[in-house]
Parts: C-alpha cells; structure tokens; sequence
C-alpha cells in the first residue's frame, strides 16, 4: 500500500486530496513538525529535504508536490485528474508550477526565512512582505487562472487540489479574501467535495 507522510495545514494536503480523487488505498502517516521529526535522521532516510509531503511506493518514494500528484493521476486514469484537452492540461500544469515556485515561496517568507538569509532583519523584512506577495498571487490567480468553478474551468483536476491549501492560508498571510468572489467561490465548491470532507474529518486540513 502507499504511504504518504504529511503534516495538517501543509502543502502536503494537495497529495492526500489527490490519491483520494483518485481513489487509491494508501496510509497517511503524520510527521509530528512540533517535535521537529522532520529534521531528524528517520526521516531524512524517506525524505532526505526534511519536508512533506512524500509518498512511499513498493518501487520507491516521491518527494514534490507536483510529482506526486501526478503519479497519483497516473494510477488512476479512469479518475481524469488530467484534462484530456492538450491546452486545458497545459494550462494546469502551468498553474500547478506557479504555485509551486511563486505563491508556495511568497508564503513561505513569513516563516521561513531561514532558507534565504541569516540575520534577523533580513527575516522581518520578508514576513512584512508576505502580505502584498500573496495578495498579488491571488490577484492573478482569481484574473488568469480559475477558468471557471475550477481551474480548468467545469471540471477538477490536479491543479485544484494543489490550490486548495494554498488558499487556506491566504487569510493568515492577511490577504482580504472579500475582494476575491471567485476564490471564495472555489473554496465552496472544493468544499463539498469527498475528499476534502473525509480529509476534514481525519483533521488533515489544519485550522
């Protein structure tokens, strides 16, 4: 079976929506972050980056979100994770880098600054940032990427499950979610879906 390591409230979340969209056995297994079990020696033998999520397989582990979402759709076909249009799958792939490289790192200033600089200021300097960064993510995201209810318009795909922690956390980061009905919107709809009702119930979503 496939095991996946996550911590609530992560990104890690996206790759739990996936493999239950896509309706694949596997065990969830937490990474206790308050007690820094992520930068231990056990843990760097799954994922030697010290993050989550990763997904544990009987040929090997996967480590990036992306990735992982992608075995995940894979495996599962009949699911359609994927848009069978060329352009439609481009453009969540296109969406699905964006936040990875952009909005996953603008929000990952407010706390880790570590990984960028040493002093303390440097570290200030980016959480005040955070808040215009992730505002100006949201901005394109609600403008360029929701084509519709979701990001490739009608239908759900993997892109939707990688935004959906994403846009938990844009009210911690002090984005006004008020001035964005299409984001809000899309929260509904990912809502009611199973799989973010039985990650709900497990208390992977975090607050």
């Amino acid at each position: 079976m496939l095991q996946l390591t996550y911590f609530p409230g992560t990104i890690s979340v996206a790759a739990i929506l996936a493999l239950e969209e896509a309706g694949l056995e596997y065990e969830a297994v937490k990474v206790d972050f308050k007690e820094a079990e992520q930068t231990k020696p056990a843990y760097h033998a799954i994922n030697p980056k010290g993050r989550v999520p990763a997904l544990i397989t009987d040929a090997g582990v996967l480590t990036e979100t992306g990735a992982i979402l992608e075995y995940a759709a894979a495996l599962a076909p009949q699911a359609g994770l994927v848009p069978t249009d060329p352009l439609l799958a481009g453009h969540m792939r296109e969406a699905m880098y964006y936040f990875a490289s952009t909005m996953h790192v603008n929000h990952a200033h407010k706390m880790r600054g570590h990984r960028w600089a040493n002093e303390q200021s440097s570290w200030d300097d980016m959480t005040a940032k955070v808040t215009e960064t992730m505002t100006q993510s949201t901005e394109y995201v609600e403008t360029h990427v929701l084509k519709g209810p979701f990001v490739c318009e009608e239908a759900f795909s993997l892109a939707d499950a990688f935004f959906y922690p994403i846009s938990r956390w844009l009210r911690g980061d002090g984005v006004d979610l008020e001035a964005f009905p299409k984001i809000r919107a899309f929260q509904a709809a990912m809502n009611e879906r199973a799989s973010v009702k039985a990650a709900d119930e497990r208390r992977i979503l975090g607050r």
